[in-house]
């Protein structure tokens, strides 16, 4: 795995995680561009502060969370990123624990297990520095927090879709800011791990079921440019029974966009 994968968090006190196996393994075009990367001074106006319990050290404290009516779609890339109309929930996805470090996704905050506890209070809590936060969050700060909460999942030895889903969602911060070979990066890693997730784990996972894991998987591969690998992937969704028709449709077409542009 590439070393700067936690790249950015050296000043939160992990400077020296280095050359990590995240799944402990042998070895859109884009849509039209919008500021969700940005601070918006009129953002407050979607934005709540929701009461946090810490599950690792007991602490209360309010985390930024996005009020339902914001959740307007704009657009969605094949690889179920959504793009937001007035304000970005992706940036605050991530809850943060400022006493003890613990972070997560806040589908997964509540859900860690006591060895695993035991784990962010031996290896992550003594080295945490508390980090001040502005009342938003951009692509940068989301990229922040998502590596965060991929240091927690990885230095609690989490099962792969967890790694997983946070490295899907930090290739789509990049994929805001254009930064292409970042987005690769991450993509690469979270194909690694739905992979592995759809072998060992029980699906669904993050609501997604088996044909849609398998898509994703094969769209992902599509990203990177692994072309055979996707053809399979979507074959395998297309040919199923009792696949929902508007999946099988997506999988026809990223099926037949490899082709088309391998004429």
């Amino acid at each position: 795995m590439n070393d700067n994968i936690f790249s950015g968090l050296e000043k939160l006190g992990f400077n020296d995680i280095h050359n990590v196996d995240l799944y402990n393994t042998a070895s859109e075009k884009e849509a039209k561009k919008h500021m969700e990367n940005k601070l918006d001074n009129n953002n407050c106006k979607f934005l709540y502060k929701k009461e946090i319990l810490c599950p690792v050290c007991n602490n209360k404290f309010k985390e930024k969370a996005v009020k339902t009516s914001a959740y307007v779609m704009d657009t969605k890339d094949s690889d179920f990123f959504i793009r937001y109309r007035f304000i970005n929930p992706y940036f605050y996805d991530v809850w943060v624990c400022p006493c003890c470090g613990y972070s997560a996704m806040k589908a997964d905050f509540l859900k860690i297990k006591s060895h695993e506890i035991s784990l962010v209070k031996e290896k992550i809590t003594p080295r945490w520095k508390k980090r001040e936060y502005p009342e938003e969050f951009n692509a940068d700060i989301a990229i922040e927090r998502y590596k965060l909460a991929l240091l927690n999942y990885y230095i609690t030895e989490t099962v792969s879709s967890k790694k997983a889903m946070a490295c899907l969602k930090l290739a789509w911060m990049y994929r805001l800011k254009n930064l292409n070979e970042n987005e690769n990066e991450f993509l690469n890693q979270a194909l690694n791990g739905f992979e592995n997730a759809f072998f060992k784990e029980s699906l669904p996972i993050y609501g997604m079921d088996r044909y849609t894991t398998m898509y994703l998987i094969g769209e992902i591969n599509r990203r990177i440019g692994n072309d055979e690998k996707a053809l399979l992937w979507f074959s395998k969704v297309i040919t199923q029974p009792g696949v929902k028709f508007k999946l099988k449709e997506l999988a026809r077409d990223q099926r037949d966009l490899i082709k088309a542009l391998n004429r």
